[in-house]
């Protein structure tokens, strides 16, 4: 290493270190004030700085939010790749099943920041198109596990979709999985729609009184919604 790229790492680190301090100082704002009140002004007050210095880091409140959402994102998808990858050799059910308590464990875990990506949209806010590649992440572990259970022991047939609904599930086939069938498709989509209603009911209080032992019943649930995509059990 050259001596002149020495002061520039330094630099560089610094910059990692102020960037993640920012960032763990608005994450405590959105657990005592929610996103809609996360504030530039007040996440440099709390932190000693200058808002023109926070500005450098993040220029707006949108950046900052993006950055917290993008980080969030990537952090469940991270566990939801960690679970099925220590799944890897056992059957498809299991390993789906494995991936939907990973994704159930982080929410229990970073409520808030579950609240981010899957709550309630910021008022005028607009995530930009950096946000998809993590977001897609747990949805992209999902539609593997299919996949590998498609053109390996295969799936059971589905029940034929509606004519109406026919064109739709051709268009989120080409989008999404272009070698599922569409019919495969739509059910995948309605499976992770499903599984995070039921992460969401249970993080707010949707089950108070209604489901008290809630891990059993989450893995019933969404052993059930593995074998409404088609999954069965068995080796991989």
């Amino acid at each position: 290493m050259s001596m002149s790229s020495t002061p520039l790492g330094a630099r560089a680190r610094a910059r990692m270190e102020v960037a993640a301090a920012i960032k763990d100082e608005a994450r405590r704002q959105l657990a005592a004030e929610g996103a809609a009140k996360l504030s530039l002004r007040a996440v440099a007050r709390a932190l000693g700085m200058v808002s023109s210095a926070l500005y450098r880091y993040f220029p707006s409140r949108d950046d900052l939010l993006t950055a917290l959402i993008i980080d969030a994102y990537d952090s469940v998808g991270e566990r939801a790749e960690a679970a099925h990858a220590k799944a890897a050799d056992a059957g498809p059910v299991r390993r789906w099943t494995a991936v939907a308590e990973a994704v159930r464990e982080w929410a229990l875990r970073h409520p808030h920041e579950y609240a981010l990506i899957y709550g309630s949209p910021v008022p005028g806010y607009s995530a930009p198109d950096t946000t998809v590649p993590p977001a897609s992440r747990v949805g992209l572990v999902f539609i593997g596990i299919v996949r590998d259970a498609h053109h390996g022991q295969g799936l059971t047939e589905l029940p034929p979709l509606p004519p109406e609904l026919a064109p739709e599930a051709d268009r989120m086939a080409a989008d999404l999985a272009p070698d599922l069938p569409p019919a495969t498709v739509a059910a995948l989509v309605a499976a992770w729609a499903q599984l995070f209603g039921l992460v969401g009911f249970e993080l707010f209080g949707q089950f108070h009184r209604v489901v008290e032992d809630r891990e059993p019943f989450f893995r019933h649930a969404v052993v059930r919604l593995a074998h409404g995509v088609g999954l069965v059990e068995g080796e991989r």
